[in-house]
């Protein structure tokens, strides 16, 4: 079967995975949390939220660049172009990866990601133990993770995260992934507005910069709830140690990393697909 083919198959099912994943109707538990959520950020006030949204956008883009210009980030690009090379030894450069066929950008993605899962798995775990510094540390670590997920994804499927255009739709896709599921279709709709208003060779991002939106302030909401049931879990030894807590924990921060990854993939699934059918 020709790559277009298969090409085209691959796109249509993600457009079917699209209408599956988003049809979304909350239950009455969620809508009622949902509600009560909305009460907490709007006792914040205007200002002091655009405050804290503000805050927030320079904590996702300051570790953005930080990962990026780590010796890790280095090593893991080497890496990709070594695993590329195994079916292409042609392979030199990062953009050398969008010819590439999209099973093989697949398989790459899997075994660089099932590390990712562990890492979620085990940092979820040590933040069940409880304590005061692991839990204040939960939040930075998982968004840590779960942004390394992104970028190394991005980087399989060929897009330079070091061009600004890119960094800003990593960042709104980590965003969209770590919303509730009640809003993520809604953002997955803007963020390919946003990208389909680019050209493939924009080097800078003309849009809206900014990064966190209102609706994001409730995954603050969700993680003080998921501290409060850690530290509650934490008196419930098992040979000495909180083992329901940390199954807790590490059970949230994997289907956390389970959720970005899948919606990454997709995302830049989709993008080298349909840049491939405007060639």
């Amino acid at each position: 079967m020709k790559q277009e083919v298969r090409d085209q198959q691959r796109l249509q099912t993600i457009l079917e995975w699209e209408v599956t994943y988003f049809t979304h109707e909350a239950t009455d538990v969620e809508y009622s949390y949902l509600k009560w959520s909305d009460k907490l950020v709007e006792q914040l006030g205007n200002t002091r939220k655009q405050k804290v949204l503000m805050q927030l956008d320079h904590v996702f883009i300051h570790m953005h660049a930080y990962l990026q210009n780590t010796r890790s980030h280095e090593e893991t690009k080497k890496r990709i172009l070594q695993y590329a090379r195994v079916f292409e030894p042609t392979i030199n450069e990062l953009e050398d990866l969008r010819y590439l066929p999209i099973e093989q950008l697949d398989y790459m993605t899997e075994q660089l990601m099932a590390k990712q899962r562990l890492l979620s798995l085990g940092q979820g775990g040590l933040t069940g133990m409880g304590g005061m510094f692991l839990l204040a540390a939960d939040l930075p670590a998982a968004i840590a993770i779960n942004l390394r997920s992104v970028q190394q994804i991005a980087t399989i499927y060929g897009f330079d995260l070091k061009r600004p255009i890119e960094m800003v739709v990593a960042l709104k896709l980590l965003h969209l992934a770590t919303l509730p599921k009640a809003f993520q279709a809604h953002e997955w709709d803007k963020l390919w507005n946003d990208v389909n208003e680019h050209q493939v060779d924009d080097v800078f991002y003309a849009g809206k910069e900014d990064i966190i939106e209102p609706e994001w302030l409730q995954h603050l909401i969700r993680q003080l709830a998921k501290s409060f049931v850690i530290t509650m879990l934490r008196k419930r030894m098992i040979q000495g140690l909180p083992l329901v807590g940390m199954a807790f924990g590490a059970g949230m921060n994997y289907r956390l990393s389970q959720q970005v990854i899948e919606l990454a993939h997709k995302f830049y699934q989709k993008r080298l697909l349909i840049d491939r059918n405007d060639r």
